[in-house]
């Protein structure tokens, strides 16, 4: 090697160390190892570690991110302005503290606001003594199980609300969740930002000055109060909360301030749902140059899966909002929100004209995502919303006010009831599933077949099973013509293929040495005789065509919240000593459920579920008269397959669909059913058909699938003829 190269290589590398020592030195003790985390709760006033963008990465996060080039691990908005080149905002002097304000006591044993009476509020919601938060929003009349929403409806109708069932059977949407061996409220607020410096605003540092409202006080080292901070939680419309948050500068110099607080993070994972459908979604506003009147809110690219954010979490991108097709796409915040099967907490723009006609979640500029670290099922996420830096002169305040949604995923509010609706907050609700199921969910589908429903079940049967059988009828009627087509064709088939047994048997004796040779002069015979070499399975094209119908059918009474815990049968079942058969038709039919669940390794069985079982001897039934028929030139190993076939059909559909919703193996089995009826109607008319007449010479032509049958078996001899010429070399 060169020796003044090695030289400058040495010098180089002795230089890098001493940088890095001195830095190391000059920083103090090192961060911890979680890239979601930065600063240790000790040295945050004893609170959960903040969300850090500075070690994010920036391949897959937004403008934020970008910016956030200092390896300060507080990621302060000062920061990310000099990386602007802006001037940052002046330290502040002497150190800062969070306080209970003078002349005013720790909150303790916070009065709740709400009711679990439903006749009063939808819901009560509970606050912890400290950080302002929630404690829990409990429903007042939704329930964990359909059997205690019975139990609460049998009590209100008797008058006798002793018999309500305990509080703890009613739906809780949120409770607080341990962080780092903290209890973390949610919509809590976790600091405040002033001038550049964190100040923890976690813990007792919070006094209740109403119920529902809590204030705290910035002082210096001196003692001097120089900020104040209030939090004030009240019902507001179907569902609502609004939070009204206030920083008022008691000092004699401006402030700029930047609040953080928890925004929604995960839900309680649903024990009774197979499938973990928690999600995170963003609404937000396209730029002025695109809506220049800032009237259309859409979440279009904005929705991700619970595994996605916890992913980038684990890659070091904390980042939920903005994302880089947010920040490159110049996107105003409109809503946020996490959702799970059947309902949603969301925060969002104040919205309420002529006084607050903005549909920007001004308050929120960052959303970071937090993990406890533990692995699945017990992980739990976090959020944090960072407002933007916002400068208080001196004797004046700053509001950082929030609408908060906590309630159902039903379009009925989120697309009717204002403020959502003007937010377009029905983006919340998405029928579709997630994974490698979500492609064939047809969610276009399954909102018009939930339209239908619903008119069907308003306006004409009055009653979910009934609506469902129904649409059956509808569904089924509009494709007997395609049906009674198909029965023809096979039957046509069977007897066509009957009387050519002789030329195909000769066609199989002459070129039995030469399979390409003997498919080709079939292919004539099929073409002379105006047979379609896939006749047979054109009467399997009823079933695949209600395929899609059975997907959407899946996702609609998997997700959408009417359906939720309704019977079938205007609850005929449950009038014998409150029988669960059919009670939930978006749960398992639960024919005969067992007091203590049996595990089978692969899955928990809860109950023997009667509809599949019955759907298998449907399945069978109807081999007899739906199966392709056989053909006389069918070899063994064919036969042998198409029996196969016929036993999955009975054996492997009913398996797929035991723990499905009720509603779709009820619709599946009445649709075979009427499928059998129908077919024996064919069958006759069929029957009465004269097939002896040959086909007229206009008329033949392949169909669809004989083309295609024909090109496969040209493209197959290509090849052969190829791979002979090779030989031949």
């Amino acid at each position: 090697m060169n020796p003044k190269l090695l030289r400058f290589l040495v010098t180089s590398g002795l230089v890098a160390v001493v940088f890095v020592v001195v830095s190391i030195v000059a920083r103090g003790p090192g961060q911890k190892a979680n890239p979601a985390t930065t600063t240790p709760a000790a040295e945050t006033g004893g609170a959960p570690a903040v969300a850090d963008i500075s070690k994010a990465d920036t391949s897959k996060a937004g403008a934020s991110d970008a910016k956030d080039a200092s390896s300060d691990a507080t990621a302060t908005p000062a920061a990310s302005d000099a990386a602007e080149g802006t001037k940052p905002a002046a330290a502040p002097t002497g150190k800062l503290a969070a306080r209970v304000p003078a002349g005013l006591a720790p909150a303790s044993a916070p009065a709740a606001i709400g009711s679990l009476d439903p006749a009063t509020a939808p819901f009560r919601v509970t606050f912890t003594e400290g950080s302002a938060g929630i404690a829990a929003i409990v429903f007042s009349d939704f329930w964990n199980t359909d059997d205690a929403r019975r139990a609460a409806v049998a009590a209100r109708k008797s008058g006798d609300l002793s018999q309500l069932p305990p509080d703890d059977a009613r739906f809780t949407l949120v409770t607080a969740r341990d962080l780092q061996g903290y209890s973390v409220p949610a919509l809590g607020a976790r600091a405040i930002e002033v001038d550049g410096a964190l100040v923890s605003l976690f813990g007792g540092v919070w006094s209740e000055t109403s119920p529902g409202a809590f204030a705290t006080e910035i002082a210096d080292d001196a003692g001097n109060a120089i900020l104040r901070i209030e939090r004030r939680f009240t019902l507001s419309g179907e569902y609502g909360l609004a939070l009204a948050q206030r920083v008022e500068n008691l000092g004699a110099a401006p402030r700029t301030v930047r609040l953080v607080s928890y925004g929604p993070g995960d839900l309680v994972l649903d024990p009774s749902n197979y499938m973990d459908m928690r999600r995170f979604h963003c609404g937000y506003l396209l730029p002025e140059s695109r809506d220049p009147g800032q009237q259309f809110v859409t979440a279009n690219g904005q929705m991700f899966d619970r595994a996605t954010i916890a992913s980038n979490i684990g890659d070091g991108n904390v980042t939920i909002w903005p994302d880089r097709a947010a920040a490159e796409g110049k996107y105003a915040l409109s809503w946020y929100g996490v959702t799970d099967r059947y309902f949603t907490l969301a925060v969002h723009a104040p919205y309420a004209p002529p006084g607050s006609p903005s549909r920007r979640l001004e308050t929120v500029a960052e959303i970071r995502g937090l993990s406890n670290g533990l692995a699945a099922p017990d992980e739990t996420l976090f959020a944090e919303m960072w407002s933007p830096a916002t400068t208080v002169a001196a004797g004046a305040s700053a509001p950082f006010d929030l609408g908060v949604y906590a309630g159902p995923l039903d379009p009925r509010v989120l697309d009717a009831v204002d403020p959502y609706a003007a937010l377009n907050m029905g983006d919340l609700v998405v029928y579709l599933m997630s994974g490698c199921c979500s492609w064939c969910t047809f969610a276009f589908l399954a909102d018009g077949m939930l339209w239908f429903l619903s008119f069907l079940h308003d306006y004409v049967v009055f009653d979910w099973g009934l609506a469902i059988i129904a649409l059956v009828v509808v569904v089924r009627s509009i494709l007997h013509p395609l049906q009674k087509k198909s029965q023809i064709s096979m039957q046509r088939f069977s007897r066509a293929m009957a009387a050519m047994k002789p030329e195909l048997d000769q066609l199989q004796k002459k070129f039995k040495d030469d399979p390409a040779r003997m498919q080709q002069e079939q292919m004539r015979l099929f073409r002379e005789k105006g047979v379609s070499p896939a006749g047979c399975v054109g009467g399997l094209l009823p079933t695949f065509a209600q395929m899609p119908i059975w997907f959407a059918l899946y996702a609609v009474l998997f997700f959408a919240f009417a359906l939720r815990q309704q019977p079938a049968f205007f609850g005929v079942f449950q009038q014998f000593g409150g029988w669960g058969f059919l009670s939930d038709l978006a749960a398992p039919d639960r024919f005969v459920e067992f007091a203590t669940p049996i595990n089978l390794g692969l899955f928990t069985l809860r109950s023997i579920n009667l509809l599949p079982i019955l759907m298998g001897v449907v399945f069978w039934i109807q081999q007899k008269y739906m199966a392709p028929p056989t053909t006389p030139n069918m070899t063994d190993e064919q036969l042998a397959q198409q029996k196969m076939m016929k036993w999955m059909m009975v054996i492997m559909f009913p398996l797929m669909t035991y723990a499905a919703p009720s509603g779709l193996t009820l619709y599946i089995m009445t649709s075979t059913c009427v499928g059998i009826l129908e077919g024996r109607a064919i069958k006759k008319q069929v029957d009465a058909m004269d097939f002896s007449k040959p086909v007229p010479q206009a008329k033949r032509k392949q169909d669809f699938l004989g083309k295609m049958y024909e090109k496969a078996l040209e493209r197959a001899k290509e090849k052969e003829d190829a791979k002979r010429k090779f030989k031949k070399r």
